[in-house]
């Protein structure tokens, strides 16, 4: 009876309960899938946001850190630096679904900002939807947890 009695205490130590802050499995550093992006998912206030710390340079004559966001439609954020820029803001965690909604993803190449999601897959895999209205016709990217 007494081991019985010590391996429920020492597994409810070492088993994570079912009512953990899942949300804040999506934080921390993703490198998408074709090894050209970075993205640093954080907590902000109640929701999430992914900055842009590392991508891949294919300029050589320009350094990452000189990159504006020259295709934003607002003329007064054009001079801001992509690096460390906020591209993935407002995401909220839905425990029903397991995964992140109600998000807005930026994509400083065009200047557009659509609606995300994101949801992480029993591989451990994140996958981040953009998409404008309807979330089945977006684009979905997948990203690794990296260092």
């Amino acid at each position: 009876m007494f081991k019985f009695l010590a391996l429920i205490f020492l597994t409810s130590f070492t088993i994570k309960p079912i009512d953990g802050n899942d949300a804040d499995l999506i934080c921390g550093k993703w490198i998408s899938s074709n090894k050209n992006l970075i993205v640093q998912v954080y907590k902000a206030g109640n929701g999430y946001r992914g900055r842009m710390v590392w991508f891949k340079n294919t300029d050589n004559s320009k350094a990452m850190d000189e990159w504006t966001d020259k295709h934003n439609p607002d003329p007064a954020l054009r001079n801001r630096k992509l690096i460390g820029m906020d591209i993935l803001r407002d995401m909220e965690y839905d425990r029903g679904s397991h995964s992140w909604e109600n998000g807005k993803i930026y994509e400083a190449q065009t200047g557009h900002e659509y609606n995300a999601s994101a949801k992480l897959d029993k591989d451990g895999t994140l996958k981040v939807t953009g998409y404008w209205h309807l979330k089945f016709i977006g684009k979905t990217m997948t990203f690794n947890r990296t260092q």
